[in-house]
């Protein structure tokens, strides 16, 4: 038995577990020595644990018995570098198998900020290709994983060019920054290239937690009291300040692409939003949908929306609650075309049993809601995967 039991399942969101030579070994020498270091992270334990790691192609084989054995418990096993499949592609395939995942989509765990914060566009975009020669890397061999590339769209014509080439490694989604690129709005003209590639060549674009910085400004912690502890760089990435406000830019960003009106100009667009939750979603398409009506006389442009905004999302757009939000209740308050799974393994976010928690928020769902959710959603995302 797996731990997916006989449900079909396609996980939207995991990780690999960089090592501190995770870019520079993929650079070319003329940038190995200016591109980001990776090799300390604000998870004060994992930071420890990556140098622990340094140099290795992964567990001892002791190790990798051990966590075998756990069988359908993986998910209740060690977290981050420890975890089976961290840093090691066939580790990841047997983990894969003790799941039971059909697919399963991979993103980088430290790089975001280090890439799309660059304010370098020769470092950004050299990192950005080392990223995405080595995310290719850890994927090659095994069919089941889908590795993400990063692609800043500050520069549109060297964004297109690493599009290309992410491609042609065989990467099967973009995960691009939440910001106004180069001081654009997603809408702006410059970018039409970039929405028609990714359309025609049936690749969705990616936001995902670190498409922005993740902490509030420093102000908003500053509450004057000293002797309080903040999680950040302790047993969390994040704080629950953090926590309260982490999708503000991936919903602005969704909104202006949406009222810019790039969904409805390329309607085989798809994008995904990734670990970012989804309590927000259901009054975000309801208020876009009220600033079409209230606004279409003083911004005529709106009126040549064929459809409306909750109906652009719901063909072109995916997210993927937390485990801990009730995904039942989400898709009773919008569309269950909207929302899939992911497990975050081998992060410690995602919990010790995210298909339990998910299962038991859907309990009185239809089958063919949960096969949505577990699993055509992401095909919807993902029209390249057979």
């Amino acid at each position: 038995m797996t731990y997916a039991g006989g449900r079909r399942i396609l996980d939207a969101d995991s990780h690999l577990m960089e090592l501190p030579d995770f870019l520079t070994r993929h650079a070319s020498g003329a940038m190995r020595d200016r591109i980001p270091r990776i090799g300390e992270v604000r998870i004060v334990a994992d930071g420890i644990r990556m140098r622990e790691y340094s140099g290795r192609l992964g567990h001892a084989p002791e190790v990798v018995e051990k966590l075998t054995a756990l069988g359908d418990d993986l998910t209740r096993g060690p977290k981050w570098h420890d975890a089976l499949g961290a840093f090691n592609t066939a580790e990841r395939g047997t983990a894969l198998t003790l799941l039971g995942f059909e697919r399963q989509v991979v993103f980088s765990s430290f790089c975001g900020r280090r890439i799309f914060g660059e304010p370098d566009l020769d470092v950004a975009y050299a990192a950005a290709g080392a990223h995405n020669r080595a995310m290719a890397e850890f994927c090659d061999g095994e069919p089941r994983l889908m590795g993400v590339a990063m692609v800043p769209l500050t520069d549109p014509r060297r964004a297109l060019g690493e599009i290309d080439a992410a491609l042609e490694l065989g990467l099967q989604a973009i995960w691009i920054a939440s910001d106004a690129p180069g001081g654009r709005s997603p809408g702006h003209p410059d970018h039409e290239a970039i929405w028609a590639t990714l359309a025609e060549r049936r690749v969705p674009f990616l936001l995902h937690v670190g498409s922005s910085p993740l902490y509030i400004d420093d102000e908003w912690m500053n509450d004057g009291h000293s002797e309080r502890q903040s999680a950040r760089g302790r047993a969390e990435v994040m704080g629950s300040k953090d926590l309260s406000v982490v999708f503000h830019s991936a919903q602005r960003f969704i909104s202006v692409l949406i009222l810019d009106g790039v969904l409805e100009q390329f309607p085989e667009l798809r994008g995904g939003v990734i670990e970012l939750g989804a309590g927000w979603v259901p009054d975000t398409l309801r208020r876009l949908d009220h600033a079409v009506d209230i606004w279409v006389r003083a911004e005529p442009h709106l009126g040549e929306m064929e459809r409306k905004p909750s109906e652009q999302a719901r063909e072109q757009l995916r997210f993927t609650p937390y485990a801990f939000e009730n995904a039942g209740r989400l898709i009773e308050e919008s569309a269950a075309e909207l929302y899939l799974f992911s497990s975050d393994y081998p992060h410690a976010e995602g919990g010790r049993d995210p298909l339990g928690r998910f299962s038991r928020s859907l309990e009185g769902m239809d089958e063919g809601t949960l096969d949505r959710f577990f699993a055509r959603n992401f095909l919807d995302l993902y029209r390249n995967v057979a």
